[in-house]
């Protein structure tokens, strides 16, 4: 069955975040990722699209969407965000999360103050999957998870971590006892620092860091020192929040 031009469209229009939260639904491309996603319990698939011989090889998974289009490569080439579309195309359902209070008071969970670059989320989703950091809450000012660019590079990741968006005062107000730190140049050491078996890890905007205002609500600040040698200013985001992440899980043990 060839695609009609409404569904090529309706596909391309939720490339956009005014889409996206328009229909409640992101797309995912690739085999690896699509596989991911049939064999998630999670997520409900509206509409699956793949050339003929990935979808003859994996007809048995393919009876939990709701539609399937067999496309040509040129017709999946002309809906796809990447530059070399790779067999398969899936709409799925933007899923709801919800906190899991106990988890957030027994462990340590991740809070990404007003981040943007869609590939620093991927990775951080990523490292949050790695080290079992179970909880990734978000500010408002976050980019949009669901960002096919940010989907793409979690490899999975967003399909076992809690993925919240809230505001980090009403965070503080659910959760009043749990402690925070902040990542920031000028802490002290994540090697020196003696850190709690629960916690939320903030890393801040790229350039701008966590505001002032934000730092002084937080119960601690932390940092990852230099090399002597270094002649760095910084580290990207992802970077710093996969070595900390690290030294958290050393440090605490679980």
């Amino acid at each position: 069955m060839a695609i009609s031009k409404n569904k090529l469209k309706y596909i391309r229009s939720l490339r956009q975040k005014k889409f996206r939260q328009k229909y409640n639904k992101f797309i995912a491309e690739g085999d690896k990722l699509s596989l991911e996603i049939l064999q998630s319990e999670r997520i409900n698939i509206e509409l699956l699209v793949g050339v003929e011989e990935w979808v003859e090889q994996y007809r048995p998974l393919l009876r939990k969407c709701e539609e399937t289009i067999v496309v040509s490569e040129r017709e999946l080439k002309q809906m796809s965000a990447l530059q070399t579309p790779n067999q398969v195309l899936v709409v799925a359902d933007i899923p709801t999360n919800t906190i899991d209070e106990a988890i957030v008071q027994s462990d340590w969970s991740l809070y990404l103050e007003t981040i943007q670059d869609p590939g620093n989320i991927g990775t951080i989703l990523r490292i949050a999957d790695w080290f079992g950091i179970q909880h990734v809450f978000c500010s408002p000012d976050t980019a949009d998870i669901f960002n096919s660019k940010v989907i793409q590079s979690t490899m999975g990741a967003f399909l076992r971590t809690r993925i919240v968006r809230i505001t980090f005062e009403d965070l503080q107000h659910r959760f009043p006892d749990v402690p925070s730190y902040g990542a920031v140049l000028r802490g002290k050491s994540i090697y020196k620092q003696k850190l709690p078996s629960n916690g939320i890890l903030v890393m801040g905007n790229e350039s701008k860091g966590i505001p002032a205002a934000m730092q002084a609500q937080l119960s601690g600040l932390i940092t990852i020192p230099p090399h002597r040698a270094s002649g760095m200013e910084s580290l990207n985001v992802g970077v710093a929040t996969g070595i900390i992440c690290a030294a958290l899980r050393n440090q605490v043990g679980k």
